[in-house]
């Protein structure tokens, strides 16, 4: 190996760095609807496990602090490296882990599950930031979660993938919620690509429910390649007991998934109705369903109250293996897929028409816009009359509510079922309040008291960004209208200052971006609940991918 030194002097963390790297797993990749691994085209099969504690055991080592909805599992060696031999003797190639922290220090336990052989496909989401499918929307927030996970882990090369999502369309009546998921798929693969990270895929891990699993399969895989899941994991819990394959369904799913032209695992799998689980579906999963499905992951590793665990964690930290435990053990040590090797593979992949909306599915093949902060902040400075800074956001429903009954509310509204999505449905909940307060304020002819609600909106100086005047008149007065070119920012988003002001203010940021919008003529003014106010944290991209995002 040839190393350039500067002045005969390689530091102690570049050594390491290089070790790391001689030492990592080769990456997985994708052709069809196989996995491989890179380095020789050995076609890979999932043989999983699900690895997160939901913190109510303090005993697991999930170390769940006040205020915490979850404990990253791979931010704690003491755990991951106690529980690693553990999911060696089960073979494991693959663990699921469903929140992560991305401000946390991940190398110490990638790297242990890196010398174990052991793969990593993380969820995207964490319980406070993700997909609400009761009141679903991809905004500035979520996006800048999913990419600030990306950041963090595209570094690993033991990453297989990420889920954009994990269950959030279960039945007929919140199917439009998977057009957001879509979305988040379709712009968190841009954002790898934009990055120059390696290829990651992106996926979604489905329930199995039967009014709607066909037309969910069909959704996430229909349309452009920049839109589409790479990969598809069904939660799957129907073998019970000393069921068979055509019982179980097994057989039907099987059937279903032949045509996907994506690789299909199941990201969850064993049925405890019947305990202990004897894991008879193993046998069938990686043999004759091994043509069709890469493995899968089971549930899980932790002993909690839904009596899922393969191992139960002491108050001493020592770790109990169950008769789940030996009983999956004995199930996976048989298992030897035989596949294909990647260089003798030539599939032919044909994608679905996507769903037609009817009465069992509400998700158009129109997806909600890229979210672009820069966007925002143009539409925020243009305005006269915004939201006071000291209203309560739990207030915000009822402005929304009485103003969107006055005026048109279409540039903000989110309408999966028709496709149809305000240009500034992805801005945070107080710029789009303060641009429907503006919308009835110029309504009512710009009447002092059309502006005030009790204190709860202000008159301010606009500002008069030249670089915002493209992207503001091309979507027009109304909310609706389409925008693609660049957009210069600079100034400091969201400062307002009171009308009559000597000073318009002035700041120091600048960001790039390409912002696209779908013409949306003929909105309806339905709205949906706006969830609570959310922080955008501070980051800077520049995309140059037909579609363009910026956070700033």
């Amino acid at each position: 190996m040839l190393f350039n030194v500067l002045g005969s002097f390689i530091t102690v963390t570049s050594l390491a760095a290089i070790h790391v790297l001689a030492d990592s797993l080769p990456p997985i990749e994708i052709v069809g609807n196989k996995f491989f691994f890179s380095n020789n085209g050995t076609q890979f099969f999932i043989r999983g496990v699900a690895y997160q504690s939901d913190g109510s055991d303090s005993n697991d080592g999930s170390n769940l602090k006040p205020g915490q909805s979850y404990s990253d599992p791979l931010a704690n060696f003491e755990a991951c490296s106690r529980d690693i031999p553990y999911l060696k003797q089960l073979r494991t190639n693959v663990i699921r882990v469903y929140s992560v922290n991305p401000s946390e220090d991940h190398s110490k336990c990638m790297q242990a599950l890196n010398d174990a052989g052991i793969y990593v496909i993380a969820d995207l989401s964490e319980p406070k930031r993700s997909i609400n499918r009761n009141s679903p929307k991809w905004d500035l927030d979520l996006y800048e979660r999913y990419t600030s996970v990306v950041d963090e882990f595209q570094k690993y090369d033991n990453v297989l993938g990420f889920f954009a999502g994990n269950e959030v369309s279960n039945s007929i009546n919140n199917t439009d919620a998977s057009a957001f998921v879509k979305a988040a798929i379709r712009d968190t693969k841009a954002y790898i690509k934009a990055k120059g990270y390696r290829k990651i895929p992106v996926g979604y891990s489905a329930n199995d429910d039967q009014a709607i699993r066909v037309d969910l399969i069909e959704y996430f895989a229909c349309g452009t390649d920049e839109e589409r899941m790479e990969f598809y994991g069904a939660n799957m819990y129907a073998w019970c007991g000393d069921s068979t394959y055509e019982k179980s369904g097994y057989a039907d799913r099987t059937k279903e998934v032949a045509k996907l032209g994506v690789p299909a695992f199941f990201s969850e799998y064993g049925c405890n109705i019947i305990r202990p689980r004897k894991f008879g579906d193993v046998s069938a999963l990686f043999g004759k369903m091994s043509d069709f499905w890469s493995g899968g992951v089971v549930y899980m590793y932790f002993e909690e109250a839904n009596k899922y665990g393969l191992v139960s964690v002491g108050s001493d930290n020592k770790v109990t293996t169950l008769p789940d435990f030996e009983n999956y053990s004995a199930q996976i040590a048989k298992v030897t897929p035989t596949g294909v090797n990647s260089a003798d593979y030539s599939p032919s992949i044909t994608h679905p028409s996507c769903p037609t909306v009817d009465n069992t599915w509400k998700a158009a093949s129109n997806l909600p816009h890229v979210p672009d902060s820069n966007v925002c902040a143009c539409m925020s400075d243009s305005l006269s009359c915004v939201v006071s800074d000291g209203l309560d956001p739990k207030d915000y429903e009822q402005l929304f509510e009485y103003v969107c009954s006055k005026v048109s509310c279409a540039g903000i509204v989110n309408n999966a079922t028709t496709g149809e999505y305000g240009s500034y449905s992805f801005c945070d909940d107080k710029d789009k309040l303060s641009y429907v307060l503006d919308v009835y304020y110029k309504a009512q002819g710009k009447a002092a008291d059309a502006c005030d609600f009790n204190g709860s909106a202000n008159l301010v100086k606009p500002s008069s960004q030249s670089a915002c005047s493209p992207v503001l008149s091309a979507i027009g007065t109304a909310g609706t209208g389409s925008f693609s070119g660049s957009i210069t920012y600079s100034g400091s988003a969201h400062s307002r200052v009171p009308a009559g002001s000597a000073s318009d203010g002035s700041g120091s940021s600048s960001s790039t971006s390409t912002g696209k919008a779908s013409s949306d003529a003929g909105l309806s003014n339905n709205i949906r609940s706006f969830s609570s106010l959310y922080t955008v944290l501070a980051i800077t991209l520049s995309i140059s991918v037909g579609l363009g995002l910026a956070i700033i």
